[in-house]
């Protein structure tokens, strides 16, 4: 089942996860949120650090559904994923004691199991499927940290954006009911996404730091276009990762 009752992290910034259908924002929000990063990357602080690291954990796909009744007839549609394995590649540089720009490489991987149902005039139609499927992201992110550079424990918030490139294939029916109309055997979206992360860093010897973040990548839903009726959500991301930091 999926973790649809999990806190979302971009509520601490009161955004309507709605508006990502809108493309002109998104795509203007993306090229100001790159330049800025290129622009503090290569601002001479003295006080300029860089990091480097790699986490690893497990990601969670929060599921959808959706349904139509009517007197000709009804029918359903969701989609559910099962937990699994998230890697993340960064590469950041501290600007100041409470402000960083970091870049990330995101891969993970889920189970997905689509449903769908027809009744209509006494016939039946329908399907339950598994398929794989697979988020690469290439995200920019803006790290705000509430204690110094020097402290043994600094948590941190985060805001960010970028592509991601959603991919599933199909594995196998596992009920099927009459004729039903099937999704494509593999298919795939770019898109931009929003990723919101919160976490904290634990400091150890020699510039390593130990770091344990929980993100939701949220972006425009490319299974609705192969699902009837269409889930209404957006697809949301959510990971829990551990891992380990080294600065320069």
């Amino acid at each position: 089942m999926s973790n649809s009752n999990l806190k979302s992290p971009s509520l601490l910034f009161g955004r309507d996860v709605r508006a990502l259908s809108r493309h002109t924002w998104q795509e203007r929000f993306v090229l100001l949120f790159i330049g800025a990063i290129f622009y503090f990357s290569g601002t001479p602080l003295a006080h300029a650090q860089f990091y480097t690291g790699a986490l690893g954990g497990v990601a969670t796909l929060a599921g959808d559904a959706n349904s139509t009744l009517a007197s000709s007839g009804s029918n359903f549609s969701s989609y559910n994923a099962r937990n699994g394995f998230a890697l993340e590649l960064i590469a950041g540089r501290h600007i100041s004691d409470y402000f960083s720009v970091q870049a990330n490489y995101i891969w993970n991987r889920n189970p997905l199991i689509l449903a769908s149902g027809v009744f209509n005039g006494g016939t039946q139609e329908g399907y339950k499927e598994l398929r794989s499927s697979s988020q690469q992201s290439a995200i920019g992110d803006v790290l705000i940290y509430f204690r110094k550079r020097d402290s043994r424990l600094r948590p941190y918030l985060s805001l960010g954006t970028g592509f991601v490139h959603f991919s599933t294939q199909h594995e196998h029916l596992s009920q099927v009911v009459g004729s039903p109309f099937l999704p494509p055997q593999s298919f795939h979206a770019d898109q931009i996404a929003l990723h919101v992360p919160v976490g904290i860093d634990a400091r150890l010897r020699g510039g390593w730091a130990f770091r344990y973040t929980f993100s939701e990548t949220i972006s425009k839903n490319p299974i609705r276009d192969h699902l009837s009726p269409p889930p209404r959500n957006s697809l949301k991301n959510f990971q829990s990762l551990f891992g380990i930091v080294k600065q320069f």
